[in-house]
This record gives structure tokens, C-alpha cells and sequence, in this order.
């Protein structure tokens, strides 16, 4: 199973960006979803999850901001990233847990792409 992030770059305050994260492989059926951020010199922070029935969360600090969805028919997630601040700026990992074909779940990450917000 492989998990590709994409989407991330540089956008101004303000502005708007909307993240990517596509699972392949051996893919019997997938659970949660997610989104986990890193700013450096900071903890890694949980931004927002998904289940497979669409149940959202969000972190405090993107509630109203930032919204999550998921086209399981593609075995894929989006964060849509909207009024985008300084402090978003980090490296978005996205995960997902997965049942495999041979019926085993596991965590999978996505490589993480960079979301920068600056002026």
C-alpha cells in the first residue's frame, strides 16, 4: 500500500490551497483518514480525520477553516485549505488505515508536502 500527498506550495495569507492523498496497492477497505501537520521546531499536530463514513474532526486551531473530504470509490482524501495563516505553514503528512487484501490493518503514511504561507 502506497499513500501520495500532494497539493502543497506557497500561498499568500488569506488564500486557499487544497491537499491531495491517494491510496494504491492491495486495498481491501480503508478506515479513518488523516491529515497530521510539522512546523519546525514544533510537535507534529493532528489537523483533521475522516472516516469511511465521513465523520469529520478538526484541530481547534483550523475548525471553520479547513474541510475534509473523501472520494472512497478513488481511495482518496482532500483538505480543502481556505483563509490560510502564517501559522498553517508546515509539512502535511496524510495517513490512512487500511485493511489490506490479505486482511490485515495498518497505518500508512503519505511522504508529506510542504504548505508554506507567507506574504
Amino acid at each position: 500500500v502506497q499513500l501520495q500527498a500532494s497539493g502543497g506550495g506557497l500561498v499568500q495569507p488569506g488564500g486557499s490551497l487544497r491537499l491531495s492523498c491517494a491510496a494504491s496497492g492491495s486495498i481491501f477497505s480503508i478506515n479513518v483518514m488523516g491529515w497530521y501537520r510539522q512546523a519546525p521546531g514544533n510537535q507534529r499536530e493532528l489537523v483533521a480525520t475522516i472516516t469511511s463514513s465521513d465523520s469529520t474532526n478538526y484541530a481547534d486551531s483550523v475548525k471553520g477553516r479547513f474541510g475534509l473530504s473523501r472520494d472512497n470509490a478513488k481511495n482518496t482524501m482532500y483538505l480543502q485549505m481556505n483563509s490560510l495563516k502564517p501559522e498553517d505553514t508546515a509539512i502535511y503528512y496524510c495517513y490512512a488505515e487500511v485493511t489490506t487484501t490479505a486482511l490485515r490493518t495498518s497505518r500508512y503514511w503519505g511522504q508529506g508536502t510542504l504548505v508554506t504561507v507567507s506574504s
